[in-house]
């Protein structure tokens, strides 16, 4: 049986948890919305958060409370996804294109300021930040270019140590470690105005369908609040929400098992002349993925993978440089990457000799 690239983690206790909001004869945003972005709020510290039925309308909404005027600029990676181009078109504002850092797939200060300044094009006022692959940019270095910063963490959930809660025992020893080291608490998030965190197939965390949009401080909370009366069919049925519920209770779980395969996929890449991405020391990596930068052609690693009964796919090819919507001259490095990044699989219900097996078309890869 043939190993997919992508495989929602779907078990027994998040189907108990859509059926039960099934049952209950009310499938529209309710109380189980509600639950999840209490449950959110408890991993994400944020301060006010709404529930959505997908992240496009959740940029939409952010984009909305930035109250920019038509014809400005909104600077975005090459490699951002390809509703990002819909969105900002349909407000009237116009997409600048930023190319990103070859280490790590995203943004940097350099590559916004380049986008910003090029000739000709509109004036800029804001950034939408995807973390494209898991990966966190230089969060502090992109704040402080001074432009509001929608973020998007729909790949990257888990990169921060608290979102990774402990069980009781290690929690309790923790503490005490903390308390006898006197250690200082963990620095807050560095975010942006507002963040997305979307609860679609391929995220991180997944509902089947979806998005918070929250906000960490108090002062972008007033603002998010003004769209607290939304009609329902803004908002996200009980039904997706009742299996985020689980998949945040279960994330910590699942991204123990993410580790531990991406650890044996990586020791097989080592003897390999392929390169992967590196995730700044401010956070660590949550093995949203595990994708390498080719020295060989994406076409030949694809024909090599099939006969060994495994999918390897394109990482980017659902981006907006994948998708051709960006001219190639303007990102020449997120082009290059677009051709030459590929992902394998790597999902918590991955089998030991599944696992194996991936581990080992890596390490004989051509």
């Amino acid at each position: 049986m043939k190993i997919e690239v992508y495989s929602p983690t779907i078990r027994r206790k998040e189907m108990d948890a859509v059926l039960t909001a099934l049952v209950e004869d009310k499938i529209g945003p309710g109380e189980h919305a509600q639950h999840l972005v209490q449950i959110a709020k408890e991993r994400l510290q944020f301060d006010y958060s709404l529930a959505l039925r997908s992240p496009a309308i959740a940029l939409f909404l952010a984009l909305r409370t930035l109250n920019l005027e038509q014809g400005q600029g909104v600077i975005i990676s090459a490699l951002s996804p390809r509703y990002y181009k819909q969105v900002i078109e349909d407000l009237g504002l116009v997409p600048v294109y930023a190319d990103v850092m070859p280490s790590s797939a995203s943004m940097g200060p350099e590559t916004i300021e380049a986008a910003r300044s090029r000739p000709g094009g509109p004036v800029a006022r804001c950034i939408v930040l995807h973390h494209t692959l898991g990966y966190v940019p230089d969060m502090a270095g992109i704040l402080g270019l001074g432009l509001p910063v929608i973020e998007d963490r729909s790949q990257s959930y888990g990169a921060l140590s608290a979102e990774r809660p402990l069980g009781p025992a290690a929690a309790e020893a923790a503490a005490a470690e903390a308390a006898a080291t006197q250690a200082p608490p963990e620095p807050p998030y560095p975010s942006g105005a507002l963040t997305i965190l979307g609860l679609e197939e391929k995220d991180l965390l997944t509902a089947g369908g979806g998005a918070l949009l929250y906000a960490m401080s108090r002062r972008d909370a007033g603002v998010l609040r003004n769209y607290a009366e939304l009609p329902p069919e803004y908002g996200l049925p009980d039904m997706n929400a009742a299996m985020a519920v689980v998949q945040f209770r279960e994330a910590s779980r699942n991204l123990e098992k993410r580790r531990e395969i991406a650890k044996l996929y990586a020791q097989a890449s080592l003897r390999t002349r392929h390169k992967r991405f590196v995730q700044n020391d401010t956070f660590e990596y949550n093995n949203y993925a595990f994708s390498l930068v080719l020295e060989t052609g994406m076409k030949d690693v694809k024909a090599y993978a099939k006969r060994k009964d495994i999918a390897v796919e394109s990482a980017l090819e659902d981006s907006l440089m994948g998708a051709g919507q960006v001219p190639t001259e303007l990102c020449p490095e997120s082009y290059s990457l677009s051709l030459r990044t590929a992902l394998f699989p790597l999902y918590p219900r991955l089998s030991g000799p599944d696992i194996e097996k991936v581990s080992k078309l890596i390490l004989t890869l051509p």
